[in-house]
């Protein structure tokens, strides 16, 4: 499972909570870092370390820390290509809820 992320990008599609309606792009590096933003690369930010756990056959969750701040922890489901997010910081908690697919 480790493999289908790392070395790849994925975009995460959010329908509901704070990012509804917005896709993300998830570039996860093999060296264990991290680049995310908007599609097309246009705004994107890089995170030193991400950290992946196998949960199940089809099922991972990866987490990583922003410089803003935010954590985000995100469950993926490669056999639904669904996805449960929870972002938060030292105030605030929240949850969304979308679609993923990998792109490259």
């Amino acid at each position: 499972m480790k493999d289908t992320i790392r070395g790849k990008k994925l975009v995460f599609k959010f329908e509901d909570g704070p990012m509804a309606s917005k896709s993300f792009e998830h570039a996860f590096h093999r060296d264990g870092s991290l680049d995310f933003g908007m599609p097309g690369g246009k705004g994107a930010t890089h995170v030193d370390k991400y950290e992946l756990a196998d949960v199940s056959k089809d099922v991972a969750a990866v987490s990583y820390l922003s410089d803003s701040g935010y954590t985000l922890t995100t469950v993926l489901d490669f056999g639904t290509q669904r996805i449960v997010a929870f972002s938060s910081n030292a105030k605030e908690l929240g949850v969304q809820h979308g679609t993923f697919e990998v792109v490259s």
